[in-house]
């Protein structure tokens, strides 16, 4: 699923910032972003979608969004995304088996060769309970990103509805950080549930994923820095001091990063 653009018609977006009518229109940088995610009872794909209209709100920004049982096909999208946005709900305290299948999947190119070294990651969930341990399904996709040496991006938003004066249509409702965690009642299907400040959220979330990643694609163009894939192997083909590697022949001396 291609997501390029949507008319205002279709959601109702919530800002990351107030306008400013005396500045100029912000530049539009063009960035690649990809939402894989899977869904078991239809409730994930909601918040999905939703992330990628966030996503694809932005001008300059292009989404794709694919189903993680699907993504092993589509490696060549992944790996020249500038921005990959990951989510599958929590079961048993932990993301779905399906997703983890996926995550695993790219040790045998991503990870040994460092493909997704230098792109921004990001992440969701979503569970039947308010708490349901979906933070443990947040850490797990921030250190999956950071085992793909990827820059991660949280969410970005206060706390939710814990005030006296609040309610559940405030955005970041059950106040989470890492990334956006969304609730569905288990007796809802998918047409109901999440409800629309869950759906809310995550298109916040899209809408500063795409902007992070202008921001930083845009920096690289500044600074002449472009983006690089990592160094494979261990530790000793990046360290810069080389005291903790013995001698030996055929080892580089030097680090060498490969352009992407």
């Amino acid at each position: 699923m291609k997501l390029s653009s949507l008319n205002a018609s279709d959601t109702t977006l919530v800002p990351l910032v107030k306008s400013n009518p005396d500045s100029r229109a912000p530049m539009s940088v063009p960035v690649k972003i990809v939402v894989v995610y899977h869904s078991g009872y239809g409730h994930t794909v909601k918040i999905a979608e939703a992330v990628a209209r966030g996503a694809a709100a932005i001008n300059g920004a292009s989404v794709e969004l694919i189903a993680a049982e699907k993504a092993p096909g589509r490696w060549e999208l992944l790996d020249g995304a500038d921005a990959i946005i990951m989510g599958a709900p929590t079961y048993m305290g932990s993301l779905s088996a399906p997703f983890k299948a996926f995550m695993d999947a790219t040790s045998h190119l991503q990870y040994a060769e460092k493909r997704w070294e230098g792109k921004i990651a990001a992440g969701f969930t979503n569970g039947a309970s308010r708490g349901g341990d979906k933070q443990n399904s947040l850490v797990q996709l921030m250190t999956f990103a950071a085992q793909h040496q990827m820059h991660w991006v949280n969410l970005g938003m206060n706390y939710g509805n814990n005030r006296s004066y609040t309610n559940e249509d405030i955005l970041n409702r059950d106040s989470y950080t890492l990334g956006m965690a969304g609730q569905a009642d288990m007796d809802q299907s998918g047409e109901m549930a999440p409800p629309s400040s869950d759906l809310r959220t995550a298109e916040f979330l899209g809408r500063r994923v795409a902007e992070v990643a202008q921001e930083l694609s845009a920096g690289r163009a500044m600074l002449g820095r472009p983006a690089n894939r990592g160094v494979p192997g261990g530790a000793d083909n990046q360290d810069p001091e080389g005291r903790g590697v013995m001698a030996s022949k055929g080892r580089q001396t030097t680090t060498r990063l490969v352009t992407a």
